[in-house]
Protein backbone atom coordinates (compact mmCIF):
# COMPACT_ATOMS: atom_id res chain seq x y z
CA UNK A 1 0.00 0.00 0.00
CA UNK A 2 0.98 3.74 -0.66
CA UNK A 3 1.18 6.66 1.60
CA UNK A 4 2.19 9.82 0.80
CA UNK A 5 3.78 12.38 3.39
CA UNK A 6 4.98 15.77 3.98
CA UNK A 7 7.77 16.91 6.23
CA UNK A 8 6.70 18.96 8.53
CA UNK A 9 9.35 21.91 10.31
CA UNK A 10 7.33 22.83 13.54
CA UNK A 11 6.50 20.74 16.53
CA UNK A 12 4.82 20.78 20.07
CA UNK A 13 1.06 20.83 21.48
CA UNK A 14 0.03 24.34 19.72
CA UNK A 15 1.50 23.70 15.95
CA UNK A 16 0.19 19.94 16.12
CA UNK A 17 -3.50 21.43 16.99
CA UNK A 18 -3.15 24.05 14.05
CA UNK A 19 -1.90 21.73 11.90
CA UNK A 20 -5.03 19.62 12.52
CA UNK A 21 -7.58 22.43 11.69
CA UNK A 22 -6.10 22.43 8.32
CA UNK A 23 -6.94 18.67 8.05
CA UNK A 24 -3.79 17.01 8.27
CA UNK A 25 -2.53 14.53 11.08
CA UNK A 26 1.14 14.86 12.82
CA UNK A 27 3.20 11.82 12.74
CA UNK A 28 6.63 10.15 12.61
CA UNK A 29 8.85 8.53 11.03
CA UNK A 30 11.92 6.57 13.09
CA UNK A 31 14.02 3.77 12.80
CA UNK A 32 17.29 2.62 10.74
CA UNK A 33 20.37 4.50 10.32
CA UNK A 34 19.05 7.70 9.73
CA UNK A 35 17.38 10.32 12.41
CA UNK A 36 13.61 10.57 13.11
CA UNK A 37 11.92 12.58 10.73
CA UNK A 38 8.47 14.97 11.46
CA UNK A 39 5.70 14.23 8.95
CA UNK A 40 2.19 15.16 8.27
CA UNK A 41 -0.50 13.07 6.44
CA UNK A 42 -3.38 14.33 5.00
CA UNK A 43 -6.21 13.39 7.86
CA UNK A 44 -8.83 12.00 5.43
CA UNK A 45 -6.45 9.58 3.63
CA UNK A 46 -5.10 8.10 6.45
CA UNK A 47 -9.21 7.92 7.93
CA UNK A 48 -9.72 5.60 5.45
CA UNK A 49 -6.55 3.85 5.20
CA UNK A 50 -6.91 2.75 8.90
CA UNK A 51 -9.75 1.04 8.07
CA UNK A 52 -8.18 -1.29 6.14
CA UNK A 53 -6.71 -4.77 7.59
CA UNK A 54 -3.59 -4.29 5.19
CA UNK A 55 -2.92 -1.18 6.22
CA UNK A 56 -1.87 -2.02 10.30
CA UNK A 57 0.02 -5.54 9.29
CA UNK A 58 1.88 -4.83 6.14
CA UNK A 59 4.70 -2.92 4.39
CA UNK A 60 4.07 0.40 3.71
CA UNK A 61 5.61 2.37 0.49
CA UNK A 62 6.19 6.04 2.48
CA UNK A 63 6.34 8.88 -0.43
CA UNK A 64 8.07 11.89 1.80
CA UNK A 65 9.02 15.08 -0.69
CA UNK A 66 9.45 12.36 -3.68
CA UNK A 67 11.79 10.18 -1.60
CA UNK A 68 10.21 6.47 -1.32
CA UNK A 69 10.86 4.50 1.63
CA UNK A 70 9.93 1.28 3.35
CA UNK A 71 7.73 1.69 6.42
CA UNK A 72 5.74 -0.28 9.21
CA UNK A 73 2.48 1.63 11.02
CA UNK A 74 3.64 1.15 14.87
CA UNK A 75 1.24 3.30 16.78
CA UNK A 76 -1.98 5.31 16.23
CA UNK A 77 -3.26 8.01 18.37
CA UNK A 78 -7.02 8.69 18.03
CA UNK A 79 -9.50 11.06 19.75
CA UNK A 80 -11.88 9.35 22.15
CA UNK A 81 -14.68 10.43 20.80
CA UNK A 82 -14.38 12.85 17.79
CA UNK A 83 -13.73 10.48 14.26
CA UNK A 84 -9.78 12.62 14.84
CA UNK A 85 -6.46 10.65 13.79
CA UNK A 86 -4.42 12.82 16.94
CA UNK A 87 -0.89 11.61 15.75
CA UNK A 88 0.79 8.15 13.72
CA UNK A 89 3.94 6.53 14.15
CA UNK A 90 5.50 4.92 11.38
CA UNK A 91 8.87 2.83 11.81
CA UNK A 92 11.64 2.32 8.95
CA UNK A 93 12.02 -1.24 7.61
CA UNK A 94 15.32 -2.97 6.83
CA UNK A 95 15.29 -5.58 4.38
CA UNK A 96 17.76 -7.63 6.25
CA UNK A 97 16.29 -7.05 9.60
CA UNK A 98 13.48 -9.15 10.82
CA UNK A 99 10.30 -7.80 11.94
CA UNK A 100 8.37 -8.41 15.03
CA UNK A 101 4.60 -7.74 13.86
CA UNK A 102 0.90 -8.75 14.80
CA UNK A 103 -0.90 -10.63 11.56
CA UNK A 104 -4.69 -11.33 11.61
CA UNK A 105 -6.27 -14.49 11.20
CA UNK A 106 -8.59 -15.78 8.54
CA UNK A 107 -10.19 -18.95 8.96
CA UNK A 108 -11.96 -20.76 6.18
CA UNK A 109 -13.56 -24.21 5.70
CA UNK A 110 -15.82 -23.91 8.39
CA UNK A 111 -19.13 -24.66 6.66
CA UNK A 112 -17.34 -28.24 5.40
CA UNK A 113 -16.65 -28.90 9.10
CA UNK A 114 -18.31 -32.10 10.06
CA UNK A 115 -18.58 -30.44 13.44
CA UNK A 116 -20.50 -27.46 12.23
CA UNK A 117 -22.42 -29.32 9.33
CA UNK A 118 -24.05 -32.19 11.67
CA UNK A 119 -22.58 -32.68 14.76
CA UNK A 120 -24.05 -29.39 16.25
CA UNK A 121 -21.41 -27.56 17.29
CA UNK A 122 -19.79 -24.14 16.31
CA UNK A 123 -16.45 -22.75 15.93
CA UNK A 124 -15.13 -20.78 18.79
CA UNK A 125 -12.51 -18.35 17.37
CA UNK A 126 -10.34 -17.80 20.41
CA UNK A 127 -7.43 -16.07 18.99
CA UNK A 128 -7.76 -13.54 16.49
CA UNK A 129 -4.07 -12.00 15.42
CA UNK A 130 -0.98 -13.94 16.27
CA UNK A 131 3.09 -12.29 16.64
CA UNK A 132 5.10 -13.46 14.37
CA UNK A 133 8.91 -12.99 12.92
CA UNK A 134 10.40 -12.58 9.89
CA UNK A 135 12.01 -10.63 7.11
CA UNK A 136 9.93 -7.98 5.79
CA UNK A 137 9.87 -9.65 2.24
CA UNK A 138 8.03 -12.79 3.92
CA UNK A 139 5.74 -10.73 6.13
CA UNK A 140 2.10 -12.11 5.13
CA UNK A 141 -0.66 -9.45 4.95
CA UNK A 142 -2.82 -12.68 6.62
CA UNK A 143 -2.52 -16.25 8.21
CA UNK A 144 -5.58 -18.59 7.11
CA UNK A 145 -6.51 -21.16 9.08
CA UNK A 146 -8.37 -24.08 8.26
CA UNK A 147 -11.12 -25.15 10.19
CA UNK A 148 -12.48 -27.74 7.63
CA UNK A 149 -10.98 -30.81 9.97
CA UNK A 150 -13.05 -29.61 13.17
CA UNK A 151 -14.71 -32.94 14.75
CA UNK A 152 -16.76 -32.49 17.86
CA UNK A 153 -14.65 -32.20 20.86
CA UNK A 154 -11.28 -31.09 19.13
CA UNK A 155 -9.90 -27.83 19.32
CA UNK A 156 -7.26 -26.30 16.99
CA UNK A 157 -4.23 -25.31 18.64
CA UNK A 158 -1.12 -22.63 17.30
CA UNK A 159 1.38 -25.64 16.34
CA UNK A 160 -1.40 -26.74 13.88
CA UNK A 161 -1.58 -23.88 12.14
CA UNK A 162 0.87 -24.25 9.23
CA UNK A 163 2.90 -20.68 8.90
CA UNK A 164 4.15 -19.01 5.16
CA UNK A 165 7.65 -19.89 4.74
CA UNK A 166 10.40 -17.70 6.48
CA UNK A 167 7.37 -17.07 9.12
CA UNK A 168 7.65 -17.93 12.92
CA UNK A 169 4.65 -17.80 15.31
CA UNK A 170 6.00 -16.09 18.67
CA UNK A 171 4.44 -16.97 21.91
CA UNK A 172 4.19 -15.43 25.33
CA UNK A 173 3.73 -16.49 28.81
CA UNK A 174 3.74 -20.20 29.42
CA UNK A 175 1.43 -21.68 27.13
CA UNK A 176 3.37 -22.36 23.88
CA UNK A 177 0.53 -23.75 21.54
CA UNK A 178 -2.67 -21.44 22.59
CA UNK A 179 -5.85 -23.27 21.60
CA UNK A 180 -6.68 -20.92 18.19
CA UNK A 181 -10.21 -22.33 17.75
CA UNK A 182 -12.37 -24.34 20.02
CA UNK A 183 -15.21 -26.41 19.23
CA UNK A 184 -18.45 -25.11 21.26
CA UNK A 185 -21.73 -27.74 21.42
CA UNK A 186 -25.10 -25.49 20.85
CA UNK A 187 -26.82 -26.54 23.66
CA UNK A 188 -30.42 -28.54 22.78
CA UNK A 189 -33.31 -25.86 23.42
CA UNK A 190 -35.30 -26.52 26.36
CA UNK A 191 -38.70 -28.17 26.14
CA UNK A 192 -41.88 -26.08 26.02
CA UNK A 193 -43.63 -25.34 28.70
CA UNK A 194 -46.66 -27.58 29.75
CA UNK A 195 -49.64 -26.49 27.90
CA UNK A 196 -51.61 -24.19 30.80
CA UNK A 197 -55.23 -25.41 31.67
CA UNK A 198 -58.37 -24.06 29.13
CA UNK A 199 -59.08 -20.98 30.20
CA UNK A 200 -62.96 -22.56 30.06
CA UNK A 201 -62.51 -25.68 32.35
CA UNK A 202 -64.53 -25.54 35.13
CA UNK A 203 -62.90 -26.23 38.61
CA UNK A 204 -63.61 -29.81 40.25
CA UNK A 205 -66.09 -29.79 42.91
CA UNK A 206 -65.43 -32.48 46.09
CA UNK A 207 -64.41 -36.32 44.74
CA UNK A 208 -62.52 -34.65 41.10
CA UNK A 209 -66.44 -34.41 39.71
CA UNK A 210 -67.28 -30.64 38.36
CA UNK A 211 -68.52 -28.09 40.76
CA UNK A 212 -72.17 -28.01 40.36
CA UNK A 213 -73.60 -24.24 39.23
CA UNK A 214 -75.61 -22.45 41.17
CA UNK A 215 -78.96 -22.91 40.84
CA UNK A 216 -80.55 -19.27 39.42
CA UNK A 217 -82.51 -16.96 41.69
CA UNK A 218 -86.33 -16.74 41.35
Amino acid sequence: MNIVAFERAKQGTGASRRLRITGRTPGIVYGGAAQPQLIEVDHNALWHALKKEAFHSSILDMDIAGTAQKVLLRDVQVHPFKQLVLHVDFQRVDATTKLHMKVPLHFVGDDQSMAIKSEGCIANHVISEIDVLCLPADLPEFITVDLSGLRKGSSLHLQDVPMPKGVKAITHGSDKNPVVVSVVVVAAAEAPAEAAPAADAKPAGKGGKPAAKPAAKK
